[in-house]
This record gives C-alpha cells, structure tokens and sequence, in this order.
C-alpha cells in the first residue's frame, strides 16, 4: 500500500511537472524555462523582509488597524494599470472568508493571488505561480489554509457530493491520511504538503528558493480571530 501512495506520489509531481513546463514556455512564446529564471526582479524586497510586510500588515489587520484602504484607490489604479510589481504570492482557498490582501493589510498590486478550493497544487496553479516567481519577481510565497476549510471537511466525510466536487478529494487525501479525522490538523497537514508539492514539482520555484531569492511557506488562518501562523 505505502510503495503504491509514494508511487502514485512521485508520478503525480512528474506529470505536474511536465504539464507546467510545457504549459509556461508556450504561454510566455519562450523556448525554456531557463530564460525566465534570469528575469530581473521588479521588487526589492528580499524574501525575509518580503514575509516580515505580510506578518505586519496581518498584525494590523488582526488589531483592526488597517492602513491600506488609506491609499488612495484611483492613484494606484494608475500606478498599476501599465504593469504588476508584487512582492508577494499567496495560494488560498477559493473560501469567501479568507479575503487574501485584506487579511494581510495589502493594497492593488502588491500581492499575486491564485484560488481554488482547498488551496491545492494543480498544474495550472503551479503555472501561474512560476509567473509570479519567474517574471513579477515575487520573493514570498505563502499556501494559505484556514480554519473550517469546506473542502478538507468534505475529503474526511468522505460522501458523494454533486458535480466534479469529488476531485478535489484526491488532492487533499494525503493531509487526512496523516491527520486522520482532526479538521484542523489536515487543515494545517494540507496547507504543509501542498507547499511541499510546489517547491518539489516546479523546477522554477525550487530554482528560486536554492538562489535564494524566494521563500515558499505554508500558513494558517484563524477565522475567528483574524491571525495568520506560520507553519513550519
């Protein structure tokens, strides 16, 4: 059973591999992927600093201190109409409840957001998150997991459900087979493997980390109280 999971595992970060690799040079008309590792990157932030902005402005967010609703929201469509500088990117779940740049106090523009139900790790995700590793220059990426995620309840119940709903089980089977029935446990397992996934099945984002200038961490969000955890 074990050799059959890791099996099924390392062709599953095979195919994604593969798939995102072709998917990324045809998108941006390239021939490899290795011209996209030398992109310059448009943000000076380093990948601690880039992580320090986003802990305070949760901090901020958790206080009710907002500040980015200050800026002035007709300036920075301007400033960003031409062009996109974030410094961060975040993979969140797709849950109305977790509204990604205010929950860590950030405005237009500063940070690359991709959604799906239970903030899982598909070849289109990676796709999009090598876009903002390769060519945005974002030096932070965080996978976001929240507290009473419907999606990881769903995988542990287990139940038929309407539609394609059910293939999100299979990405999000590995964090229940570790946790076992503890939501909150395969919340947090989840949100860790996925990130795991990322850096394992993109040859960007672990070209990116090895140089150092990305960090890939998984989090938690508390819906109660507002706070984001860094898991390690």
């Amino acid at each position: 059973m074990e050799q059959r999971r890791n099996a099924a595992n390392v062709s599953r970060r095979a195919m994604l591999q593969g798939s995102v690799t072709a998917a990324l040079a045809t998108t941006l008309g390239i021939g490899s992927l290795g011209r996209l590792s030398s992109a310059a990157a448009q943000t000076g932030l380093g990948p601690d600093d880039a992580l320090k902005q986003l802990m305070d402005g949760n901090a901020r967010y958790a206080a009710g201190k907002l500040g980015s609703f200050q800026e002035d929201l007709q300036l920075l469509k301007q400033k960003t109409a031409e062009k996109q500088e974030p410094f961060a990117a975040v993979l969140s779940c797709a849950d109305s409840r977790v509204p990604v740049e205010i929950v860590f106090d950030q405005t237009i523009g500063h940070v690359f957001v991709t959604r799906v139900a239970g903030n899982i790790v598909t070849p289109e995700i990676i796709g999009s998150l090598e876009y903002g590793v390769a060519v945005l220059g974002t030096s932070i990426l965080v996978v976001l997991g929240h507290g009473s995620c419907g999606a990881v309840s769903a995988t542990i119940a287990g139940k038929e459900v309407p539609g394609q709903i059910s293939t999100l089980y299979r990405h999000i089977r590995p964090a229940v087979d570790q946790a076992g029935s503890d939501l909150d446990g395969a919340i947090r397992a989840n949100a860790r493997i996925q990130a795991g996934l990322l850096h394992d099945a993109s040859p960007v984002i672990a070209g990116a980390v090895k140089q150092g200038k990305l960090k890939v961490v998984a989090a938690y969000y508390d819906l109660a109280t507002g706070v984001v955890t860094l898991l390690g």
